[in-house]
């Protein structure tokens, strides 16, 4: 069963490429981007593709026999304030062009990520329900709600098989972030390794729900392969990880690179975090498919200095 990636070349794409290719095989996986020139031979068999080309997407679709699409292309928070425009174009007409696709060719399975971005500050922000307030402050986070919103009339209307989980901020030695109101959780284990300091963009005590990177493969992978007959949910999974603020992840680090020095200078993205929540009650997830967490803060930081250390990739 071929499966083809959208956005293959970013953050989640990168490392899910690889675990699918483990499972179904390498050339069983097609991935895309709108990256042209040479690409990396672990992203082969690949299709250069804006996702609001329609008819490039069929074509791919078309040639591949694709059966599945993880639909992972979108602009992130911050860069989306920045261009809002940008931001609805590629994240509602993307994914409309996907599910659109997937209809006219009959495509089984359509994976197609949220997040905790379709939150607001109405929102109870601690221990945040399935269902509850939403009433996003960014254009990200609106695309994200509106795009949970056509998923499920996708499911409803015509019968497609369309699943979505609400990732947190996801934390990741592999590939860089792109753009996202959380990649200070990223950028902070580089900045203690090459300079042993580090200016935090959010407050000290911001307290956001995170997640190490092969917790979030592997539950997205867990969600494709569950039977849907078991799914009450489908395009809107609460999925939690681990939530600490600012100051307690860089207590952490210190524990391990002693002079590690931070400050705090929040910017435009501190009002975004503010409108977020702290922690996600995922027991949906947990109940119709299995979820489970397995790092923790101190094994995900040891994990992440562990593994950039050995890789040089500071």
């Amino acid at each position: 069963m071929k499966i083809l990636i959208t956005g293959a070349l970013g953050q989640i794409g990168s490392e899910l490429t690889t675990a699918l290719k483990k499972i179904y095989g390498e050339k069983n996986i097609v991935t895309s981007d709108v990256r042209e020139g040479e690409i990396a031979e672990e992203f082969l068999p690949y299709e250069q593709l804006n996702v609001l080309d329609k008819s490039r997407l069929s074509e791919i679709v078309k040639k591949h026999e694709i059966k599945i699409i993880y639909h992972l292309a979108a602009i992130l928070s911050a860069a989306g304030e920045k261009n809002p425009n940008l931001c609805w174009d590629v994240n509602m007409t993307g994914l409309h062009n996907v599910l659109e696709v997937a209809r006219e060719l009959k495509v089984k399975q359509i994976i197609c990520p949220s997040s905790i971005a379709v939150f607001g500050p109405e929102t109870p922000c601690s221990n945040t329900p399935q269902e509850t307030v939403i009433l996003p402050k960014t254009m990200y986070g609106l695309t994200k709600a509106a795009g949970e919103l056509l998923c499920e009339y996708y499911v409803a209307k015509f019968g497609i098989d369309v699943r979505g989980i609400r990732y947190p901020g996801l934390i990741s030695y592999k590939t860089l972030p792109g753009g996202g109101t959380t990649d200070y959780a990223v950028e902070i284990f580089y900045e203690a390794l090459k300079k042993k300091f580090y200016t935090c963009f959010l407050k000290a005590e911001t307290t956001l729900p995170m997640m190490y990177m092969p917790d979030a493969i592997r539950g997205t992978i867990q969600l494709a392969e569950t039977d849907f007959a078991k799914l009450k949910h489908h395009s809107n999974f609460n999925f939690s990880g681990i939530s600490f603020s600012c100051s307690q992840l860089a207590d952490e680090i210190k524990k391990h690179i002693p002079d590690f020095q931070i400050s705090y200078q929040p910017d435009f993205r501190q009002a975004i975090a503010d409108s977020w929540p702290r922690s996600i009650d995922d027991s949906a997830a947990r109940n119709e498919w299995g979820w489970k967490v397995e790092y923790d803060l101190p094994r995900m930081v040891e994990d992440m200095l562990k593994n950039l250390s050995s890789k040089k990739l500071y």
